[in-house]
């Protein structure tokens, strides 16, 4: 026939059972180095999410200014005042990157190269070195420099950038 229910035997499982889940045994504390660990590495984090930020911002806000005692470049990580002495206005041009296969972009040493982006340090396939600030590549000036490098600017109105760069050169 069937199985004998033994209730005494059943009643004394359930007491246990039910005992046996109150009970709570915590872990053991950690030593403080993963709050150290976690901290830090939230830490950086942030600072990533912020410069990323700043490089998307710079993108769209970069400024070229041309004053009496240089080329100023406001707005980037990168940016900096360039004697006017220092260029060589002469052999400055405006090129089209897509179509001038001498002035493209090797190796970036320190800087940003995103999609639509460039801020930083390249080497050029002439092994140049060029302070780079380009957006658009079939709209670029270039620049050399007597100080080792070239500068690549992306400039909304590359022909009057030019002329001003050029007149403020004649007149220092």
């Amino acid at each position: 026939m069937g199985k004998k229910f033994n209730y005494e035997h059943n009643l004394f499982t359930k007491r246990n059972q039910r005992s046996l889940m109150k009970q709570i045994f915590p872990i053991v504390p950690a030593a403080n180095g993963p709050v150290w660990v976690l901290g830090g590495v939230s830490l950086l984090l942030v600072a990533l999410v912020i410069l990323m930020a700043y490089v998307a911002h710079s993108s769209r806000n970069t400024r070229f200014e041309i004053t009496a005692t240089g080329l100023r470049i406001k707005g980037n990580l990168y940016g900096r005042t360039i004697p006017l002495q220092s260029l060589q206005t002469d052999q400055a041009r405006i090129l089209n990157l897509n179509q001038e296969d001498r002035f493209r972009f090797g190796w970036r040493s320190n800087g940003v190269n995103v999609p639509g982006f460039r801020t930083g340090w390249f080497r050029l396939k002439t092994r140049e070195r060029a302070l780079v600030f380009v957006t658009d590549q079939n709209r670029v000036v270039y620049i050399p420099t007597r100080k080792g490098y070239s500068l690549m600017l992306s400039v909304a109105e590359p022909e009057l950038f030019m002329e001003a760069l050029k007149r403020a050169t004649q007149e220092t």
